[in-house]
This record gives structure tokens, sequence and C-alpha cells, in this order.
């Protein structure tokens, strides 16, 4: 085998890789002498068929099995040989000459082809000794505890129908409705026995308003207007009026908080229910508080590290995220205008998170290499155990899809392995915990992970 070097532009590599018609003879020599001891052909003994007909019988399927099995492990040689960490997976690119290929299948020709891959790129890792960070911390407010408390009182109110009564605040009307547009009817716009508490807001501005006094039996006609961010954009700003059917009212009944209450949620008293739900907080409190620390660590390892990116990582990664956006427009009937951007302010933008998830990954996966951090087989048992949980009655087929799916358990190992360097970081770094509002602690409570994972690389 000959390896040549064709082109090196940054990260990008080109090889020639030329594999002598003669090694191929040899390959192809030694198969069919392993293939003498195992097929059956009428009029030979088991072992004795001669290699000259098993090449007659079976020689081009054998040469082109062969060949596969040359690609393969003379690219991986040429890319070990040369100590090179392909970033993904190499192009490997044969001659489209039909004559040239019947020639190498024939034995009359070398095996030459290109072979194009791009490298990951090595880059210096900031001390992370020297990362100033803050972790924001709060208490939790007395009056939201009690707020949580209410919250759970007020899921568990009950409805008692009352005939001739007078919908009002808070009352539950059962109805039918049928909903139109300039007199026509239009999809999503009609419901049987649907439930509508009055203020609590579950339909559009001014059709819970329109059902303010009505008794179980009367009809109505509402007219209310769609908003202008409604996620149905045909429906937007258009006003439809509705005929609605009250079929029952009923008034609201909620428990005491009293003892009894809290054994029907399980605990034994107010007190302990008190507890438990202020221990439930703390730990959200906590969640958040972590949230702001991951996303502090991120942006620090975004900003200390500069490297040459391998444009297919990007490429590969916005289309990703680019894919998932124009979807979610689509199902939403709406478009970047819709969202205040052009398409091309929005691919710009988007293009910037693909680079920023792709410089994150490779950075915490050199974290993780360099210091040997790893995700237990223990570990993702439990983020198995705990996805199946999520599907009852399914939680059998679920455990074994996800045990028995590759990719399925990269995309579960992947956010473990992260948080793990995450972690890491955090524990060399310099963190300052500073005392915040609840308001300042939950703003912008979305977990910002790297998303470089999605593919099924453990960073």
């Amino acid at each position: 085998m000959q390896v040549t070097e064709a082109n090196t532009d940054g990260l990008k590599r080109q090889l020639r890789v030329v594999i002598g018609a003669g090694e191929l003879e040899d390959k192809l020599s030694e198969r069919l002498q392993q293939l003498k001891g195992q097929v059956r052909i009428k009029g030979f003994r088991p072992g004795k068929v001669p290699v000259a007909h098993l090449r007659k019988v079976y020689g081009r399927s054998v040469m082109a099995e062969v060949v596969e099995r040359a690609l393969s492990e003379a690219t991986e040689q040429a890319i070990s040989d040369r100590n090179e960490r392909p970033a993904m997976q190499p192009d490997v690119k044969l001659s489209e000459d039909k004559d040239e290929l019947e020639k190498i299948m024939s034995g009359e020709a070398d095996l030459a082809y290109t072979l194009s891959f791009e490298v990951l790129p090595e880059f210096a890792l900031t001390d992370l000794s020297k990362l100033k960070l803050v972790k924001p911390v709060a208490e939790v407010p007395a009056d939201e505890i009690d707020k949580s408390v209410e919250n759970l009182r007020q899921g568990s109110v009950a409805y008692e129908s009352e005939e001739g009564r007078k919908a009002g605040t808070d009352d539950r009307l059962t109805i039918d409705y049928v909903g139109k547009i300039d007199g026509e009817e239009f999809e999503g716009g009609s419901g049987e026995d649907m439930f509508i508490v009055i203020g609590k807001g579950g339909f559009i501005p001014g059709f819970e308003e329109g059902l303010e006094g009505a008794t179980a039996g009367e009809d109505r006609v509402i007219k209310a207007t769609f908003p202008d961010t409604y996620p149905v954009a045909d429906l937007a700003n258009k006003e439809a009026t509705f005929d609605v059917k009250v079929k029952d009212v009923a008034a609201p009944s909620l428990p005491e908080l009293d003892d009894a209450f809290a054994e029907k949620m399980g605990l034994e008293s107010v007190a302990s229910l008190r507890d438990a739900v202020t221990e439930q907080l703390r730990q959200d409190y906590e969640r958040a508080s972590r949230g702001q620390l991951k996303r502090a660590i991120l942006d620090a390892l975004n900003d200390a590290h500069k490297f040459e990116l391998p444009p297919t990582m990007v490429d590969t990664e916005f289309e990703a995220i680019w894919k998932q956006v124009t979807e979610g427009l689509e199902q939403a009937e709406r478009t970047f205008e819709d969202e205040g951007k052009t398409e091309e302010s929005a691919r710009q933008e988007y293009r910037e998170i693909a680079e920023r998830r792709v410089r994150l990954g490779l950075v915490l996966s050199d974290i993780g290499d360099k210091n040997e951090l790893t995700v237990s087989e223990e570990e993702l048992g439990r983020k198995i155990v705990g996805q199946a949980r999520r599907h009852p009655g399914q939680e059998q087929q679920v455990y074994e899809y996800l045990t028995k799916t590759p990719q399925a358990l990269a995309q579960l190992r992947a956010p473990l392995y992260e948080d793990k360097v995450v972690d890491f970081v955090a524990e060399l770094a310099d963190v300052e915990t500073k005392e915040v509002s609840s308001e300042e602690l939950f703003a912008d409570d979305d977990d910002d992970e790297t998303g470089a994972n999605d593919g099924g690389e453990e960073t």
C-alpha cells in the first residue's frame, strides 16, 4: 500500500492511497483458501474443491468482498500511521471510470482512491483553576411556600353542579361550541363536552367573559378575537363568533387546609405537608442555581478557547438546528418575519450557535479525556430506568429499546457525561456564591447545554 499526501488545508486532509493489484491478488487467494473448507459444491468432496474452480465460480463476488475490506483496512492504517484524529467519518472516493473498475475487479489494475477527511483541532486547555465564576443562590420565600401549598389545595378542587346557578369566576362550565369566521366554520374551532373554568384563561380573550352569568341549558353567541400572537397564523387577529350551548354550571368546592387534606396528599399533617413542599422548592432552587452556574461555566469555556473548527462538524450541527427551527415554524404556521427576523439573519444566528456547540463539545471532551472522566454503567442504568418510568405501561419495551439501541444509549450518556465534566470544572474553578432574589435566580431559566451530543459524541 502506498499513501501520498494530495492536499492539506487547515484541518482538511486529502490522501491518495494505492493498493497494488498483487496485494489484492494475495488477499483474494487467501480468502479463496478459507472458503475451500467451507463451501459445498456438487461433485466435490468437502474441502477438496480446487481453488481454481472456486475462483471461477465465486471469484468476482469474493473480489468485491476483498476490495471492500481492503478499503476499510487501508483507510484505517493510513490514518493511524499519520497519527491523525478524524473529526468525522472519512470520505472515500473511487474512480468513476467503469473500465478501470472492471480492471480492478479482474485483478488487472491497482486499487487507487482518494481519502478525504477533517481532523480534530489541537488546542491548549485554559487553566480551569483561574476561571472566576459566580453561583447565584436564593432562599425560598415564605410566601412562595404558602402559594405552593395553596396551589395543591386549588388543584384538589371539586365541582358540584347547581341547578339555576349563574356562571361566575372559578365556576366550571361544560359546553359544546362551534366557531365561525365570516360565517364559515374553521378547523379546530369546535368541541363537545368541553370544560372551561371562568377566570383561568383557558380560551382566547373574550370567550370566558361571554359566558359570565350563563345558566345550564342556555345558548349563547360569543364574539372573540384571536390575539396577534396566536400560534396559528391564519387565525391571528381574526374575529370569530362561537355558537355555545351551556350544558352544566358547577360551583367549586375547596377542601379545608387541615390534617385530613394532608393525609390525602400522603402526609401526616399540615406541618409535614409544608415541610415536604419546602424541601421540593429548595431542590428547585438548587437546580436553578446549578443551571446558572453551568451557563457561566460554558460561557467562560467558550470565551477562553478560540481555535479553528472542523467545517463539516459545524455544518452538520447547523443543519440539525436549522431543521428543528424550520419544522417548528412550519408546525406553528409562522415565518421568520413573524419572529422579527430575516432568514439570512436567522441563519447567521444559528450558525454561531452551531459553532459554539461544536467548540464546547470539543473542549468538554478534552477536559473529560485528560482527567479520565467517564459515565459508569450504574449511572447510565439509573438514567435508563428513569426514562422507562416516564412511559407507564410500556416500561419494559422502552427499557429494551434503550439498552439495545446504540444511538439511544449515546444520547442518554451524553448529557450525563457533560454534567460530570461541568461539575469537575466547578470543583476546580474559583466559584463565588452570591445571594440574589428568586426572580433573578429563575431569569432565563433554560439549561444552556452545548447540544454537541446530539450526534452521539461523548461530550
